[in-house]
């Protein structure tokens, strides 16, 4: 099991908001690079991860996931969220804040040499994903420490390899809630300082899975987007899933809870202040 002392002391001294069940932090983009510098340059590790509609329908489904959500620092990923947030605690996230972004723009930010793992992908992308990072930020040094396809019996020489090379960040792109359940499980402060659940970032980095255009992600559209890109993978997500979140969110405000998703539930105080919907 991980060491949850560093997410309890987040939770003490930094602003979060309750969605279904999932506790969700209050930050902007500059808060979340300056605490996650901190948490590197201290080696006080801090899983990190991201909540949108699909993986808080995926949680609804699963207790374990959600369970597991209790163990991460986790930001609001997307305008479902954001709704979310306003139709239950009466204001929007300050920032969205998803992988895509937030994991570049904090290897930008820390200009002292990291050493960051890769695990996720396939194998051919994780290789592209780690040279176009090297490219980024020559000052780190990425390393592939495994696919996202390695079996139950090569778990015990992974762990083994991250104990030894002990990466500042460890990006874990196996999809959700696979890389959730994974960390919360295998990864403790033997391994790294900041295990990131970062869905499909390597393949959205390397141009595998396309980006948006710019506009839509202003009108925070995205999902759009990759519905239309990927109809007959991600019909259901979106065309099922986005309702089904919705009317959770209804569920909530009308029971006079920040979650719809069994016991459980939380009084959540609102103090101060990837792909998405």
């Amino acid at each position: 099991m991980m060491d949850f002392q560093s997410q309890s002391l987040t939770r003490r001294t930094h602003a979060w908001r309750e969605i279904l069940g999932i506790p969700v932090a209050v930050m902007t983009m500059h808060q979340v690079l300056d605490l996650l510098d901190k948490n590197i340059a201290t080696k006080s590790h801090m899983p990190i991860a991201f909540l949108n509609a699909n993986n808080a329908n995926i949680a609804g489904k699963r207790p374990e996931l959600k369970q597991a959500f209790d163990h991460f620092l986790t930001f609001a990923d997307g305008v479902g969220v954001d709704l979310a947030s306003w139709a239950l605690h009466g204001s929007m996230f300050p920032e969205n804040l998803n992988g895509t972004d937030l994991v570049p723009g904090l290897l930008r930010k820390i200009k002292r040499p990291l050493k960051v793992g890769l695990i996720g992908a396939r194998r051919e992308v994780a290789d592209r994903a780690r040279d176009a990072f090297q490219s980024m930020c020559p000052q780190h040094k990425f390393i592939v420490v495994a696919d996202g396809y390695f079996v139950q019996q090569d778990e015990a020489r992974i762990l083994a390899d991250l104990e030894v090379e002990r990466p500042d960040i460890l990006l874990v792109a196996m999809g959700v809630p696979q890389q959730e359940l994974w960390i919360t499980r295998s990864i403790t402060s033997k391994h790294c300082t900041l295990p990131i659940a970062v869905g499909a970032l390597f393949d959205i980095f390397t141009g595998t899975i396309p980006r948006a255009p710019e506009w839509m992600l202003t009108l925070r559209v995205e999902w759009l987007y990759r519905l239309w890109r990927e109809p007959k993978r991600l019909w259901r997500r979106y065309i099922i899933g986005n309702p089904v979140f919705i009317i959770s969110i209804i569920k909530a405000k009308l029971s006079g809870s920040s979650s719809a998703y069994g016991k459980g539930l939380r009084d959540t105080p609102t103090i101060g202040d990837g792909v998405v919907f």
